[in-house]
């Protein structure tokens, strides 16, 4: 991996973690769902173009997929499989896999 794509990673990383402990701190201030659902919305879009970055080659790799495995149990930690199985079209591929 080049130093640029190394760089552009942690920077995605870092503002990932930026977004998760804005969420915290607003849910512990009780601010309004709208405001904790914008900044969800953000951290979700900063972890699906991580993911799409540490997936594309020329970083595609097992390490590049077991940091997506590391990224996503940090960052979701309690999703259950029933929460996948309320979605039609992600229960038919979560019941394939």
């Amino acid at each position: 991996m080049k130093k640029v794509e190394v760089l552009k990673m942690i920077d995605l990383v870092e503002e990932i973690k930026k977004l998760d402990d804005l969420i915290q701190q607003s849910r512990k201030k009780k601010t309004s769902d709208f405001v904790i659902n914008q900044y969800e919305a953000k951290k979700l879009k900063l972890i699906g173009s991580t993911i799409t970055e540490l997936a594309s080659a020329p970083i595609q790799s097992i390490e590049s997929y077991q940091l997506i495995q590391k990224i996503l149990n940090k960052y979701y930690p309690s999703i259950s499989e029933d929460n996948l199985l309320n979605d039609d079209d992600i229960s038919k591929i979560a019941t394939a896999i």
